[in-house]
């Protein structure tokens, strides 16, 4: 494996998993939550996700199985990977309890209109929803990680979309922070931290899949990584954008996503 690569790969999931500050710093710098472009955005992320998911990766993941397995065989691991990939991130995230599930939106008007409060409880569930999109954001970072060992631009799309989908993320950690502490400084610092949790992700998949990568460790993985994005995009991704309270924008985003992600195959296309 080229170092080049490596570092290309180990870039993306850091800018995908930092961008948590992003929705941070709009939560101190803007007025107001544009509801039109996050519902936009998110349904945008959901399209991008989901289609790369279930015509490139998992389509990928299926040839190469079935090339090292045989059909009937092949194919059976492939449907199976994705679905383990599904269970793998439902079982994380009932793991984490409802209050302190980052999937709560918040808005950045609170911190105009509410009072900083030395508060235990928030500071608690900011610290918790922090440690909550660490976890949600480990199996995101070795999806990334390993897309863009395997293709390039594969890679580009995914962090794109898991940037945006964290945008709102870092509103629900930095808010209740904010409120608990009065200090900005420290709710962004937190915010921002909670995303280093993908390039961990990235750095596992490193240092513990990748001396192993087989055809076959390779096929399973990227089937389980198809499956774990499309949960996130019908899970976090679509309600998010839902509750936003756009619905149409958000399915146009999401279809613009699709056609976006369709575009850069067909010109990648070899």
């Amino acid at each position: 494996m080229e170092t080049k690569t490596l570092l290309f790969a180990f870039a993306l999931t850091l800018f995908a998993g930092l961008s948590t500050g992003i929705g941070s710093a709009l939560a101190f710098f803007t007025r107001h939550t544009n509801t039109r472009f996050l519902s936009t955005a998110l349904g945008f992320s959901a399209g991008v996700m989901i289609y790369v998911s279930l015509v490139e990766i998992f389509a990928k993941a299926k040839d190469q199985l079935i090339a090292d397995l045989g059909t009937q065989t092949g194919y059976w691991y492939t449907v199976l990977a994705f679905f383990a990939g599904m269970l793998l991130i439902a079982i994380i995230d009932k793991l984490i309890p409802s209050y302190e599930n980052p999937h709560e939106l918040r808005r950045v008007e609170a911190i105009e209109t509410g009072q900083p409060e030395r508060n235990q409880k928030l500071m608690r569930m900011g610290v918790f929803t922090a440690l909550a999109i660490g976890i949600h954001n480990f199996p995101e970072g070795l999806a990334t990680f390993m897309a863009a060992l395997t293709k390039p631009e594969l890679g580009i799309a995914i962090a794109v979309a898991i940037a945006i989908h964290n945008i709102p993320e870092g509103i629900a950690v930095s808010v209740p922070i904010y409120f608990a502490t009065g200090s900005k400084r420290k709710a962004f610092l937190l915010s921002f931290l909670s995303g280093l949790s993908e390039p961990v992700g990235a750095m596992v998949g490193y240092l513990i899949l990748l001396p192993f990568l087989s055809p076959m460790l390779f096929g399973l993985l990227f089937a389980g990584v198809a499956g774990i994005m499309v949960f996130i995009s019908l899970d976090e991704l679509l309600p998010a954008a839902e509750e936003y309270g756009e619905h149409h924008l958000s399915i146009y985003g999401l279809v613009a996503g699709m056609a976006v992600m369709a575009l850069s195959l067909l010109l990648f296309a070899k």
